[in-house]
């Protein structure tokens, strides 16, 4: 499994912006959102390869954002599968405009089985 690869990419729009997610008082690419590009990405590299009723959820995310992006940006964020440690898979994560780093992530999932993932959430609730 290690290798996997996963793509997503995001024109900033003024929804995306720190000011829209009141994440700051900026009309730049807001941090959650681009946390959020490069989860998707992980979730793509997925896709099909996970077994019948299993399904992954996050569980840390250490993401350095390097620079701003301005709605219009056309935002890429690409992710590697680099360690598989029992249920744990750990992605390195770039997001770039153009040629330029806008970001770096370390993203760690879990594959969890869903139907027990969501009993517990359901037991959990007030």
């Amino acid at each position: 499994m290690p290798g996997l690869r996963g793509q997503t990419a995001l024109t900033v729009t003024d929804a995306d912006t720190a000011v829209a997610l009141r994440s700051g008082e900026v009309p730049t690419l807001a941090t959650p959102r681009l946390v959020a590009l490069l989860e998707e990405a992980t979730v793509s590299a997925l896709d099909g390869c996970l077994g019948k009723g299993e399904t992954s959820v996050g569980m840390r995310v250490h993401i350095d954002h390097l620079a701003p992006s301005a709605p219009g940006s056309l935002v890429d964020a690409e992710v590697v599968l680099e360690a598989v440690e029992g249920r744990r898979l750990t992605f390195a994560g770039t997001a770039r405009v153009g040629d330029d780093v806008v970001a770096k992530a370390t993203i760690v999932r879990v594959v969890v089985e869903t139907d027990r993932f969501l009993d517990r959430v359901a037991g959990g609730a007030a």
